[in-house]
């Protein structure tokens, strides 16, 4: 249950993810405006811009994953420096290829294991808890706020956009 909740959809919403900042350098392109606008651009003046929103967006995905198979430093590192699209897009990229090593065994014991952050001063979750109550809120949090955001600024998105390819059966 663990992988399919969190490996497989982190891996289709951050495929998803990188599809519209496609769109969104392409609008750019196509208006002529520096892609760097978008990057920078934000909801609320208190509010992360764009690319935090998809640093925070991949560090969920990594870093849940890693902590609910108990291999923290298995997950790649990233020092917060992107200021481009091609470096966002490699971030990205990263996270998806750290992913596809992860296997479905490797969550074993997950549900019951104490998850901690530093910030948590010494709390801990079940991985249960912190999967359906922290992981998955929190990176479809981060890329709804990337998609606000691009849409706010006119890139032609939508939801089949943010939601992507379905797995429809006749």
């Amino acid at each position: 249950m663990f992988y399919e909740l969190t490996v497989v959809q982190f891996t289709k919403a951050l495929n998803n993810l990188s599809a519209i900042l496609d769109k969104g350098a392409a609008q750019a392109e196509a208006k002529k405006f520096d892609v760097s606008v978008l990057l920078n651009s934000r909801l609320a003046p208190d509010q992360f811009n764009l690319i935090r929103q998809v640093q925070i967006a991949c560090d969920t995905a990594k870093l849940g994953v890693a902590r609910l198979i108990g291999k923290t430093e298995s997950a790649p590192v990233h020092a917060d420096t992107e200021t481009t699209l091609l470096e966002l897009k490699a971030r990205i990229q990263a996270v998806l290829d750290y992913l596809a090593s992860v296997k479905p065994e490797d969550f074993d014991g997950a549900a019951e294991r104490h998850i901690s952050q530093p910030r948590w001063e010494g709390k801990y979750l079940t991985g249960t808890e912190f999967a359906i109550q922290h992981a998955i809120p929190n990176i479809y949090f981060h890329i709804t706020t990337a998609y606000a955001i691009l849409r706010h600024n006119g890139v032609d998105v939508g939801k089949k956009d943010y939601l992507g390819a379905m797995p429809y059966k006749n």
